[in-house]
């Protein structure tokens, strides 16, 4: 090796010590070089016990990657609330796994059973398996979510790829909930203005978690929140917030819930980033609700939902509920969402609120819809206004099976494979509904269209309907709307209907 004293004996003072610096620099290029050309993901093991998928092998990076288990709707059949618990027989298991990633990882999957077919969605990211016999691989060039479906969307693997964490909070800190690798079962946990709960990776903790009029407060980490302990309308779901601000959840992933997923209501300045939904299969499990709730962003993450995946609402509980305050500030920004059941983007049913307005969904995939993708359902008194959806991407199936209503607690789901339903693609509507609480309904003004496309082998439907004279929907704009990638630039082209009581429907000329 070489050394100062070394060089000294052979060269002058001056010469010596720039060869040393030459050296030395090239040696860190060489050393950082080689490793970003090695980051390595991070896996966490599954802690003892924890159940596991048993369709799949997965290795990342050619390390093996557990794949767990999660309850999944099987059939688009629904019960109206209160109902029951649904029957286990309307569902089924599928898989989900996730790591940690800077750079670009190989995925190799091995499937326990045979298939003819394989495809990775959203299909926007491009991908193209490799296939050789049972087992599938291909690249990942960055952190995202996807789901590989084997012969279709039944037993599904979901796969969540997290950027590497950037702040660990310390678990010995005051205010730190703080959850290691492992299995947990600590209750319903209640938190308090200023504190943080963590669930590290490996971690999976059974519990409702809620907070009421707290200010600050963090949830973080990427381990399992997991509610399935609790009966229907038990633990109040995953995540609770009601008149809290200031909070941010981040990483992790929530899955069982018991209603509603993650819920805020009369909320203030909530940051929902990185956060993974999965195992929704019980009637009314919703993915995000955002409820009379300001400056919401909402980024980054999968939401696969029974019932409607994100949702914003004016819900009106009577004395010591929040229908006096808005829905304002609202951002939903890249997002993978599969509905089962509902709507994928929602404004509504319930629109007790003054108003909903400012509200941007922004580069979105629905790889699922079962009733209508975007919707907006004024149902109650509020002004929806300066609704924007932009760089929205539609997929749907040569099947889709339609959604139904169960009868009784006997009926069964039968498919009818001849049937040539689709999810609707736009809904913009005004009417009194089941939820209903408001004597007066709203209207709507300045909803903007902008880049959502469709693909599939069948044009949806879409709808504008306005009430009456005094409830009315105007000024919407559809700007380089595409089926297929072919432009629509009429109401026939859209499939779109135009009911009474709507003007000023505008189409734009697409983008060149």
């Amino acid at each position: 090796m070489w050394t100062f004293r070394t060089l000294n004996r052979h060269l002058p003072r001056h010469v010596a010590i720039r060869c040393l610096v030459v050296v030395a620099f090239a040696a860190l290029v060489v050393a950082a070089t080689a490793g970003q050309a090695a980051a390595p993901a991070t896996i966490w093991a599954a802690p003892p016990g924890e159940k596991l998928c048993a369709d799949y092998e997965l290795r990342v990076n050619d390390r093996p990657v557990p794949v767990y288990a999660c309850r999944v709707s099987a059939v688009p059949f629904n019960q109206v609330w209160p109902g029951y618990q649904r029957p286990i027989d309307q569902t089924e298991l599928a898989g989900f796994a996730h790591w940690g990633m800077s750079s670009e990882v190989s995925v190799e999957i091995l499937s326990n059973r045979p298939f003819t077919n394989v495809v990775v969605r959203p299909g926007a990211r491009g991908i193209r398996p490799a296939v050789n016999g049972r087992t599938i691989t291909f690249a990942l060039s960055k952190a995202g979510q996807v789901t590989v479906e084997l012969d279709g969307p039944h037993h599904a693997l979901h796969l969540f790829a997290d950027p590497e964490e950037s702040a660990v909070p310390n678990r010995d800190a005051a205010g730190v909930r703080y959850f290691g690798p492992g299995v947990h079962h600590p209750g319903k946990i209640q938190l308090k203005s200023g504190e943080t709960l963590y669930v590290a990776g490996g971690a999976v903790v059974y519990t409702a978690v809620e907070a009421r009029a707290a200010t600050g407060v963090r949830i973080l980490g990427r381990g399992i929140i997991d509610t399935s302990e609790y009966a229907r309308d038990q633990g109040g779901g995953c995540i609770r917030l009601t008149d809290c601000s200031n909070v941010k959840v981040e990483g992790v992933i929530l899955r069982d819930p018991d209603v509603w997923c993650l819920s805020a209501f009369g909320c203030r300045n909530l940051e929902i980033d990185q956060v993974k939904l999965i195992g929704l299969w019980r009637y009314n499990a919703d993915g995000i609700d955002i409820c009379n709730s300001q400056g919401v962003i909402i980024r980054n993450s999968f939401v696969r939902s029974f019932d409607d995946a994100i949702v914003l609402k004016g819900l009106n509980w009577g004395p010591g509920g929040f229908h006096e305050r808005p829905v304002r500030n609202v951002r939903v920004q890249n997002l993978v969402l599969w509905c089962d059941w509902g709507r994928a983007l929602e404004i509504g049913a319930e629109t007790s609120a003054p108003e909903i307005a400012d509200v941007r969904f922004q580069d979105c995939d629905i790889i699922r819809s079962t009733h209508i993708a975007l919707d907006i359902q004024c149902g109650d008194r509020a002004l929806v206004h300066d609704i924007r959806y932009e760089n929205i991407r539609v997929e749907t199936d040569e099947v889709n099976p339609a959604p139904r209503m169960q009868g009784s607690p006997n009926e069964r789901y039968v498919p009818d494979r001849q049937a040539q339903y689709v999810p609707d693609l736009l809904v913009i509507v005004i009417r009194e509904n089941a939820y209903s609480k408001d004597a007066d309904r709203g209207n709507v003004r300045d909803v903007t269209y902008a880049d959502v496309s469709v693909t599939g082998e069948r044009a949806p439907r879409s709808a504008f309907n306005g009430l009456d004279a005094r409830y009315t929907v105007e000024r919407v704009w559809l700007e380089n709307l595409r089926l297929n990638g072919k432009p629509a630039m009429t109401a026939a082209e859209a499939n779109l209907t135009i009911g009474p009581h709507v003007s000023d429907v505008s189409f734009s000329k697409p983008a060149k």
